[in-house]
Order: C-alpha cells, then sequence, then structure tokens
C-alpha cells in the first residue's frame, strides 16, 4: 500500500490574468502556514509556486496549480495549455525569458521563473510539449 496525501488543492490560473495573478501561490503559502509547515519550507514553496503561476499568466491560455502535502513532502504541480518551451535548457538560463514586451513594462517576465524554481526545490521537473502545454513539477522534501 503506497503513501496516501496528507492534502490537495486545486487552484485555476488563468493566462494573461494579472489581476488575480498571485492568488492561487497566496492560498498555498496561507494554507502551509495554517497547517504549520516551518517557515522556511513555507516560504521556498510560495516563491516556487509564484513563479509557476505566473509562467502561467505570462505565458499560457490557461492552466492550475495542484499542492498536494505527502507525509515526506511538499509537492507543486503547475500544468498549462499553452505554447510550450521549446528550449528547456535556455528557459533555465537566469535572465533568458520570451515574455513579451507589455509584460516585461508590468515588472514581469525578467527570466528568472524556472530558475527561481530550480532554487528553491529539492527537485524540479519540467515536461514540456511545443504547441501543447507545459507540465511543471516541483518537490520540497520535508
Amino acid at each position: 500500500m503506497g503513501l496516501k496525501p496528507l492534502l490537495e488543492m486545486r487552484f485555476p490560473v488563468q493566462g494573461n490574468d494579472f489581476i488575480q495573478a498571485g492568488e492561487a501561490s497566496s492560498r498555498i503559502k496561507r494554507t502551509l502556514q495554517q497547517i504549520g509547515m516551518e517557515s522556511s519550507l513555507v516560504r521556498r514553496a510560495a516563491i516556487a509556486s509564484y513563479e509557476a503561476e505566473m509562467n502561467i499568466v505570462i505565458h499560457a491560455y490557461h492552466g492550475e496549480l495542484v499542492l498536494t502535502i505527502w507525509p515526506n513532502l511538499i509537492e507543486i504541480v503547475a500544468a498549462d495549455v499553452g505554447p510550450g518551451i521549446s528550449d528547456v535548457a535556455l528557459a533555465m538560463q537566469e535572465g533568458y525569458s520570451t515574455a513579451p514586451e507589455s509584460v516585461r513594462q508590468m515588472g514581469f517576465g525578467a527570466g528568472m521563473g524556472l530558475p527561481n524554481m530550480q532554487k528553491c526545490a529539492d527537485e524540479l521537473l519540467v515536461e514540456t510539449k511545443v504547441g501543447e502545454g507545459t507540465r511543471v513539477v516541483i518537490k520540497i522534501n520535508l
């Protein structure tokens, strides 16, 4: 018998919705705080989920964040329907961005999304298919 999740929550994210942007990651942060998670883990999960959420808002049509808490792990999955990532290695480089100028003028799209997720995660998996979308799995060990 495998491990069962202690908690699972889903948060829809709409592409190009800069009004609601950050709401899902704020709810993830509050949830982790309310259940008494260590502050350093909350911080890492909050940063990683915010970056993942903003990538959906900036680049995709729509998607969702799924927070799953396991006995030994915080897992955040960001899955979207969108253009996908044509070169993941390039996208992992700090400062590389395909965000349009209009998004950069709002202060987003600096090319730190995936690198910041990598810094906050114990394990990061990026699955993408050009023309279909991207799935990012962020794992933080407890």
